[in-house]
């Protein structure tokens, strides 16, 4: 401005040299060098007339000249004008007042160039007043002496260069200036563009001599920008009382600011110098910054958009001078949201622009922060801290209009740091550091039935913020169900507190829960709506229970429950891949979906090692080994299937191992289907125990008792291992062809065994029975009848088939047609299985084959017969030769010798038998057992009696007895497989006949 008003003056120099010597112009060479000369000396520049000057007398002095050019090297200050015109009245010639009618400059071209610190050189004969940087004193002084009509500037350019910023041009310049006199109104009205922006303003002083007594002149000032350099600061309009104080400053009292839509009260003081200080206070009843907070792009009044250097809002129109404000206000209004009792205070300084909010009032609490900033900047960056000690959340979220599920307090003391002032820039650049807290908090659970449930409490949780480029750590320790529960939360800050659509777009997260009954970890993207995509590991103790403590069901019969893997999870459904699972113990891997709907919808592909369905149902059935309890009777274990009935599965199943309980097949690929309270499994032709398996399984949950229907066809199945693992019967081996075809209801699995009926179809090959050699029996009957017979696991009773057929009818399998074919010996029998007590009964009735190689004709044992009887537990049975046959009718032992066509004559059974012996008679060596046998027929003795003589120990003290559950004896056999006294042991039927016939 200084610079302008000297070429103001020099240009009212120039008019008055003018006319001083327009008589004595001769020439316009002359002229023109003589005026370039005399404005030169006057206003200590170089001045040169390079074009025509025209001179007029009438009505007014008056001097046109084209293409002027001025230079002040020692100010910096150049100049360019295409035309300067300039008129005075013809009473200026005899008066001392100069009376300008105009002076119009066209199309000027002002540089200034900046000289570093300490270059700048201060003008010849500069006063104290333009040294400061004042114009007005020297204006005042000037329009004392003067009157000006009009002073202006067409087109004009400005053009500022430093070493420092880049050059600063102010184009488009219209500039009209009014001063008539001292006494009269004072008026300026510019335009120009600078910075791809408009501006327009005007500003009048109602008189100058006013100002110059020191006295309050009444002044109006009015701005506006096109765009606007910031939201809501597109105009300003000011008006007071201004003074002009001794030091050389003008105050303001009573002053009105109006910017956008606001008013606030104003006093201020300027203090003009190289670098202006403005004090300003504000005081206003009501302030709305909603407009100021405004992001709609910015457009000229055109409507065409702004140029991308107007685009972005700056505050380079603060930069030119320092100012110290404060604002306080009643009320504060932003959005929806009001304040109360608003503080705030600011500094500028060289370019720092430094903001204090010392106190925001709202219904939810209190806020204080502070911002700082560089003005000068093209992108202003600010950085500042909130804090507050405790912000109510239900009131914080009614001034929001907004309904949370959540109560008590939100701390905040947190620092933070964003570039530009528009949303989308501070969006992109905002960062955050400090802690976020709740205080005293309770959450509301949504879909929890019950009330004691639904309420989750924290005492106090805090989040803690690096940076918003790192996860913002949630730590803390919740209660809920009157048990803790240890949170670890880790979400992205930058996409959670500045994402624009958290609820279409989620939350990438991190969790960690605790607690007493389940674990949960998280690290995925969850959205508001209750969606969640990510990693997910669960894992409970008993899922049933967890459930119902969320008011859901639909997985009674799931107690331990560990998954793993990719999960897509919304508020009625859910899907994983990759994914590992463990359901009451039993592992597998997959993918599948389940939809929490009634019943509960499941869809999978699972893999397994080991799928024990027993285990997955939930049926702990007693182990077939287990120790039997008191009495003899097997442990019972409930059996509930109802939990099918809120299942709709199906389960596509790859299992190395398929199986119940202790059986298994595999591998096998097949399919669980569970419907209307129906499970069904189809088990296709698969390996097992050696050999093949194909099933059927049915379970109907359906009814009050559930109920099993298995069909099942073995072929080739090694039976020692088979029968060990189902009921833990080891004395039969051989391979396996079986059908079976049973069905059963019961509320426990005592009661389902009781309940089975059905048939039974079951073939042995190339096996042996353990427990007893047959043909050994057969090879000492003599020993057997003096020392007894012990049961011996070492020995075996081998066949090459062993056959029946069973009907099945209250858990009990009868048979009638058991058939035994070996090398030697030929067997038939009968008997029954309890499949619900766990015990066998049956007798097997053996035939001799007329050849030691098997191959001749069965010859019947009628009378010499030695049944071999199999009863007991299926754990322990007993399995011995009865000899009470043979001891009762001798004399038919003897006839079924001689149907043999051996010699009798010859064979010392007679003695044996009658005592003629030397050594004695079977009656004597059985100590008269025989005789009680003979006697009491009705009263049948146990083989161990006979064997033991008539006075012989109980079955549970006889040498052969094995006690229920326990391990079999493996005592010594006496006699079996060795030799009689005298004789050789042959190990075959001939050692028989060759004792027989000694």
């Amino acid at each position: 401005m200084r610079r302008f008003i000297l070429c103001l003056l020099g240009v009212a120099a120039l008019a008055v040299t003018a006319i001083a010597i327009l008589p004595s112009l001769i020439s316009s060479d002359w002229m023109r060098a003589e005026l370039g000369r005399q404005l030169s000396a006057a206003t200590g520049s170089s001045i040169a007339f390079n074009g025509p000057v025209k001179l007029s007398a009438f009505p007014y002095l008056a001097v046109v000249a084209e293409d002027v050019t001025l230079s002040a090297e020692a100010e910096g200050v150049t100049a360019e004008f295409a035309e300067v015109a300039g008129s005075v009245a013809l009473s200026s010639l005899w008066s001392d007042r100069l009376h300008i009618k105009q002076i119009a400059l066209d199309r000027p071209v002002v540089v200034l160039d900046e000289k570093a610190p300490g270059e700048a050189t201060p003008a010849p004969g500069a006063s104290d007043e333009t040294a400061s940087g004042d114009p007005l004193p020297a204006l005042v002084a000037f329009l004392e002496r003067s009157a000006i009509e009009s002073v202006s500037i067409a087109s004009g350019t400005f053009v500022r260069r430093s070493a420092a910023n880049p050059e600063e041009v102010v184009s488009d310049v219209e500039l009209t200036i009014t001063a008539p006199d001292i006494d009269d109104a004072f008026s300026l009205s510019a335009s120009a563009r600078m910075g791809g922006r408009n501006y327009e303003t005007s500003f009048t002083i109602s008189t100058l001599r006013s100002l110059l007594e020191r006295q309050p002149a009444d002044v109006t000032l009015a701005v506006e920008a096109d765009p606007a350099p910031a939201p809501g600061m597109s105009s300003l309009e000011a008006s007071g009382q201004v003074t002009l104080n001794a030091n050389g400053s003008y105050q303001i009292k009573g002053g009105e600011v109006e910017a956008g839509e606001q008013a606030f009260g104003l006093n201020a003081l300027f203090v003009p110098g190289e670098r202006a200080r403005f004090l300003v206070d504000l005081e206003a009843d009501r302030l709305d910054l909603t407009p100021f907070m405004d992001a709609a792009p910015e457009t000229s009044q055109s409507g065409a958009p702004a140029a991308d250097t107007a685009g972005r809002a700056n505050l380079q129109f603060l930069a030119g001078f320092d100012a110290d404000m404060s604002i306080n206000a009643a009320t504060l209004v932003l959005g929806e949201i009001s304040a109360t009792d608003v503080s705030f205070a600011a500094a500028l300084k060289d370019g720092e622009l430094v903001a204090e909010l010392g106190h925001l009032g709202i219904d939810a609490g209190s806020v204080a922060a502070n911002v700082a900033t560089d003005v000068r900047a093209d992108d202003p960056v600010f950085r500042g801290r909130l804090a507050s000690k405790g912000l109510d959340i239900a009131k914080l979220s009614a001034l929001a209009d907004q309904t949370v599920p959540l109560s008590g307090a939100l701390t905040i003391d947190a620092g933070f740091a964003f570039r530009g002032l528009d949303a989308q820039a501070i969006r992109k650049t905002a960062d955050l550091t400090g802690t976020i807290g709740l205080r005293d908090a309770a959450y509301t659970l949504p879909g929890i039935a019950d009330e004691a449930m639904r309420e989750v409490k924290a005492k106090k949780i805090t989040a803690r913020i690096e940076s918003l480029a790192k996860p913002v750590r949630v730590a803390g320790r919740l209660e809920w169900r009157s048990k803790p529960v240890d949170v670890d939360l880790q979400i992205p800050a930058a996409d959670t507190i500045l994402a624009g659509n958290l609820a279409a777009e989620g939350i990438p997260l991190r969790l960690q829960v605790k607690m007493p009954d389940a674990n949960l970890s998280l690290d995925g993207k969850a959205a508001l709506p209750g969606t969640y995509a990510g990693k997910l590991g669960f894992s409970t103790a008993d899922l049933s229970a967890f459930l119902a403590g969320f008011g859901q069901s639909g997985a009674e019969s799931v107690g331990p429950l560990a998954v793993n893997g990719h999960v897509d999870a919304g508020p009625t459904s859910v899907s994983f891949k990759k994914a590992t699972i463990s359901v009451n113990g039993v592992e597998g891997a997959g993918s599948g979906s389940v939809e929490f709907t009634t019943p509960l919808k499941i869809t999978t592909a699972l893999n397994f090692d080991e799928l024990d369905l027993a285990r997955l149902a939930g049926v702990q059935s007693p182990a077939p080994q287990a120790k039997a309890p008191k009495g003899g009777e097997p442990a019972d274990a409930p059996l509930d299937l109802s939990s099918l009935r809120s299942v709709d599965a199906t389960v596509q199943l790859n299992a190395k191992k398929l199986g119940y309980g202790k059986i298994f097949a595999g591998p096998v690929a097949t399919s669980l289907v569970v419907s209307d309270g129906v499970a069904s499994l189809t088990l296709p032709e698969s390996p097992f125990y050696g050999g093949h398996v194909v099933a059927s399984l049915k379970a109907d949950g359906t009814q009050p008792e559930p109920s099993i229907a298995l069909q099942a066809s073995i072929s080739g199945a090694s039976a020692a291992p088979l029968l060990t693992d189902m009921a833990g019967f080891r004395y039969l081996e051989g391979a396996l062809k079986a059908r079976f075809d049973v069905t059963g209801a019961g509320g426990t699995t005592g009661a389902l065994a009781k309940s089975l009926q059905g048939t039974a179809d079951v073939a042995f090959s190339d096996g042996a029975i353990r427990g007893i050699d047959i043909a050994d029996v057969y090879n000492n009957l003599v020993r057997l009848m003096s020392s007894g017979f012990k049961q011996d696991d070492g020995t075996a009773t081998t066949f090459t088939e062993l056959a029946a057929s069973f009907a099945i009818e209250g858990g009990v399998a009868r048979t009638e047609d058991i058939k035994l074919v070996g090398p030697l010996v030929r067997m038939s029998g009968n008997g029954a299985a309890d499949l619900a007590e766990r015990t066998l009964n049956f007798r097997i009735e053996p035939r001799l084959v007329a050849s030691l190689q098997g191959q001749g004709a069965e010859i019947s044992t009628d009378g010499i017969g030695v049944p071999v009887v199999v009863e007991g537990s299926f754990a322990a049975p007993r399995i011995y030769p009865d000899l009470s046959d043979l001891l009762k009718n001798p004399d038919a032992a003897l006839a079924k010798l001689r149907d043999f066509g051996l010699p009798i004559d010859k064979l010392p059974i007679g003695d044996l038998v009658n005592g003629g012996g030397a050594g004695g008679s079977v009656k004597d060596l059985l100590g008269g057992a025989l005789n009680k046998a003979l006697e009491q027929e009705e009263q049948q003795l146990s083989i161990e009696e006979i064997i033991g003589g008539g006075t012989a120990p109980r079955p549970d003290k006889a040498a052969g007895e094995i006690p229920v559950n326990e391990e079999p004896a493996t005592a010594e056999q006496p006699g079996v497989g060795t030799d009689m006294p005298g004789d050789e042991a042959d190990g075959s039927m001939e050692s028989l006949f060759k004792k027989l016939l000694r």
